[in-house]
């Protein structure tokens, strides 16, 4: 089992991005960095929560939703053209094929 040992807000522009099938992927805005450890180990990792509450091998995650990387873009630099918000409408969320 993994548990959150400590998390602090992540900056504006970093995001999770997730891939649905081998053509389309997802990317949410990564709302806090936690630091998570693994109970049978001890191994402790450092992963971004994304805006869903998904993270990089939490087992509750979406199904479907495979984790590819995190990665950092300028506020300047606009948003990733895969962006998926919780809060958007069903049109919205459509996938688009990367």
């Amino acid at each position: 089992m993994k548990r959150i040992l400590q998390f602090d807000s992540a900056p504006p522009g970093w995001y999770a991005r997730w891939r649905m099938s081998p053509e389309i992927t997802r990317s949410s805005q990564v709302t806090v960095w936690a630091l998570v450890e693994d109970s049978e180990s001890g191994a402790r990792q450092v992963v971004g929560v994304d805006a869903l509450g998904q993270w990089q091998g939490s087992l509750e995650n979406e199904p479907g939703w495979d984790f590819v990387r995190y990665f950092y873009l300028s506020v300047d630099a606009g948003q990733p053209d895969d962006l998926f918000s919780p809060v958007q409408s069903q049109m919205e969320q459509v996938p688009r094929q990367r």
